[in-house]
Order: structure tokens, then sequence, then C-alpha cells
């Protein structure tokens, strides 16, 4: 049994976000980090390898620097490390990743007892769409919002987070499970493991590699394969400074009531 893990190196959203002219992120600007959600799903399967003793694959699509995100992931306990990248690939929307993803899944091989993690979402997109499109290329059943994974067999239980809240689904492996926050801690790395990370395998696919797979076409990968047109991409201001009102007084709510009727909110 193995577990693959798609993770996505996006960029550190507490700092300041640069757009190219074409309405895409310019990457190469800003500090990167592991996508969060992502890094809920790694926990989920390295979980899984403490309990069954399962192989923990992380695959990424993305520019050569991605290797050092996996080499992290591979510190954290996962054992093999795919890097999905070429030129070709540049500028592709969630429709065309999940495709060269799906690709890229489909070269790694995928066996009747394994799984399929992602994260919930990518903070610098919030679509959560490129799990389930993976599931569909695939033809993997998929369970998305996991709160709590259980394997019996060839059986995942899995309590899947509502609004108001949750349900218990059994689904057969091979399946795709998408994971929240709340499903657990992410580990750190231990000083063993950053020792051992250099000595386990990291693949990296590119556009020769992955061309002969159906789901691999020139007009459904990359910026222009995108259906997705972005009309416009900007960062939004910065709100301005709050005001105080101290005191419990008569006075200080009368002010208050007074600076909300003067916005016309009261």
């Amino acid at each position: 049994m193995k577990i693959i893990v798609c993770v996505k190196q996006v960029p550190d959203t507490s700092g300041k976000v640069a757009v190219n002219e074409d309405g895409t992120l310019n990457r190469a600007s800003m500090q990167t980090i592991t996508n969060p959600d992502d890094m809920n799903a790694v926990e989920a399967a390295l979980k899984l390898k403490d309990e069954t003793g399962c192989k923990v694959v992380v695959v990424t699509m993305g520019p050569a620097p991605a290797t050092g995100m996996l080499r992290e992931l591979l510190a954290m306990g996962a054992d093999e490390g795919y890097l999905v990248s070429a030129r070709e690939f540049g500028g592709s929307d969630t429709y065309a990743t999940s495709q060269i993803l799906a690709a890229g899944i489909n070269k790694i091989g995928m066996e009747k007892d394994d799984v399929l993690f992602c994260g919930r979402q990518a903070i610098d997109g919030d679509t959560a769409q490129v799990g389930p499109q993976i599931a569909e290329k695939l033809g993997l059943p998929q369970v998305t919002y996991a709160q709590e994974i259980t394997k019996t067999g060839e059986t995942l239980t899995i309590q899947r987070a509502l609004e108001d809240g949750y349900m218990t689904i059994k689904v057969q492996t091979p399946c795709m499970v998408t994971c929240i926050k709340e499903l657990n801690e992410p580990r750190y790395m231990s000083v063993g493991g950053v020792f051992e990370a250099f000595s386990k395998p990291l693949t990296t696919l590119g556009y020769e590699d992955l061309k002969d797979d159906p789901l691999i076409d020139a007009t459904t990968i990359g910026l222009k394969g995108s259906p997705t047109n972005i009309l416009k991409s900007f960062t939004p201001p910065q709100k301005g400074a709050g005001m105080m009102l101290e005191g419990n007084d008569k006075d200080t709510c009368d002010k208050l009531a007074g600076l909300l009727a003067a916005k016309h909110i009261i």
C-alpha cells in the first residue's frame, strides 16, 4: 500500500503579493511556503504510515526550486518525492493542473489499496477544485473535507465536515480524500529526518516523460490550454487604523452612538 499526497508551493500571503501583466502571480518575487492544507494531508499520510508501515509519496507541480519543499516533506517522513515540471506546464489553471497531475500520478502508478490525499484548497487560489478534478480524471471515488480518517483493510472510514455537523462515509480504495486543518497538527522535521531526506529518491517528471499520457494535450495544458480567463488581479487596499474609545460611562456610549449615526450604521 502507498499513499500519494499532492502538495503545492504557494506564495506567503502574509507579505506583498505581486501580479504579472497577464494576471498570473509573479511567484519569483515572493517568499514561498508549503500550502497549509497540504501539510495536513501529508500528516494524515504519515500517521497512516506509522500505523500500517505503508509508503508515502509526495508529488508537486512547479518550478525547480519546489524540490526544496519536497526535501522538507521527505525530512518529515515521506519516502519518495516527484516534481512535475516543464515550461509547457507553466500558467496552468486548475483544469490544466489537474490534467498534468493526473498524468503524473498515472506515471507513478496506483494499485488497488492505494490512496490519494490532497489539501482542501490552496491559499493562492482558494478554489478547492484540483483534488476533485484529479479524482474525476483518474476515475477515483472521492471524499472531501475530511476531519477524521480511519483505515481498515481496503476501506477508509472518513468523518466529513459539514457547516452544521459532520457525516461519516465509508469508501473503498483506491480513492481520493481532501483534508482540512481540523484533521491533525502537522509534525516537525527531525534532525535525523533532515539527514535521511537527501538519500531518499526525488524524481523530476518533465513534458517528455508525460507526453504519451492521453491526458497530456497541448490544447489543455499550460496557460494557452487553461479555460479560466483572469479579468483583473490586484492587492486589496490596506484597512485604515481603527478608533478606540475608552471608558464605560454614558458619555462614551453617547460618543459611540454619534459616530455610528454619522456613518449611517444606526
